[in-house]
């Protein structure tokens, strides 16, 4: 069984926003990274869950009146999610994987303590099984 560490893009090399960030810190963040869904890590680095655009739109159209001074105080915390995203231990399985990338655009990972270490890109996922398609092809 393959060891999923190899298909990690590490933590230091995604984006993320922190938990106690404000709405408007992640505006800014999802518009320079353009970025759709990003993981939502504590301030001891554990992953909590992700947050999407449309997470923060609609807080910003049901909560804040378009108020962008409520936005500023506002946490991402605490902004109900539409969709989940599921994170993986660092040894899950390649099949966990697989299943989640069907859904995910990317997988967060975490260590043994839930601590955020990277994600798995679908893309990534995607190139795995093309190539092992085109491996077997070959035979």
């Amino acid at each position: 069984m393959k060891n999923i560490i190899e298909y990690l893009t590490p933590k230091s090399e995604t984006y993320y926003i922190d938990s106690d960030s404000t709405v408007r810190q992640a505006l800014e963040k999802f518009d320079f990274h353009k970025f759709s869904v990003v993981s939502v890590i504590d301030k001891d680095g554990y992953f909590i869950n992700t947050i999407s655009e449309g997470d923060i739109l609609r807080a910003i159209k049901n909560d804040f009146n378009f108020n962008m001074s409520v936005a500023n105080k506002k946490k991402i915390e605490n902004i109900p999610r539409y969709r989940e995203y599921k994170a993986l231990r660092v040894n899950s399985s390649l099949d966990e994987v697989i299943q989640l990338s069907i859904n995910q655009n990317f997988i967060p990972i975490t260590d043994d303590r839930g601590i955020y270490i990277g994600i798995i890109r679908r893309s990534t996922i995607i190139n795995l099984i093309y190539n092992k398609y085109k491996e077997e092809e070959k035979v």
